[in-house]
């Protein structure tokens, strides 16, 4: 089977994209408004991009042509955390997905405890094994000739890292750090299983 993509809806491209690029990591993006309002959504397409400095990408695509209130946030101040959603969260994360009035806190909406972030003026989520602290690097409207979504670059400055996901050695623990991933229409995974294999 072969796909031309140009002869292809915007939603059929999608479809095919996101039931193949799998699993995608889900960023939990929390920012706040100029009036002081924490909101909180979950983006499959996201990923990190570079250590140095590090970098997390997150694409947001526009709502009926308008940035949706995360974007908006991070471009009015610059500051958002990204937080990596455990297999505890997965049904908070999904709450937190619903299209609320503009103005409405996801965290106060869908009853997710928060506390306030260290370096940055953003509420993060409280129970989040992983939560990175960041600050807009560049805001890139994609494609440039007619834009469909806008491109965040986040520079991490500082991590949260749940000390239940740490081996004896202060490490990552695959097998503690249980993450939810994104497949193709409303089907998620976990991270639990895996395998290893040493590089050539």
């Amino acid at each position: 089977m072969q796909l031309d993509f140009s002869a292809l809806t915007p939603t059929e491209r999608y479809r095919w994209l996101t039931s193949t690029v799998t699993p995608r990591p889900i960023a939990w993006v929390s920012t706040r408004s100029r009036e002081g309002i924490s909101n909180l959504a979950p983006f499959s397409f996201f990923q990190v991009i570079s250590s140095d400095p590090p970098t997390l990408l997150i694409n947001i695509g526009l709502k009926d042509g308008m940035p949706k209130d995360t974007a908006r946030n991070a471009q009015d101040t610059g500051e958002l955390v990204v937080q990596l959603v455990g297999a505890e969260q997965a049904e908070a994360m999904n709450a937190s997905a619903a299209a609320l009035p503009h103005g409405i806190s996801e965290f106060e909406h869908c009853g997710i405890d928060s506390e306030p972030a260290q370096l940055v003026n953003v509420s993060r989520v409280c129970a989040a094994p992983i939560a990175f602290e960041c600050r807009v690097a560049q805001i890139l409207p994609y494609p440039a000739e007619s834009p469909n979504c806008q491109l965040i670059f986040a520079e991490v400055l500082l991590a949260h890292v749940d000390d239940k996901v740490l081996d004896e050695r202060g490490r990552i623990d695959p097998a503690r750090l249980d993450l939810v991933g994104r497949l193709g229409g409303i089907s998620y995974t976990y991270t639990r299983q895996r395998f290893e294999m040493i590089r050539p």
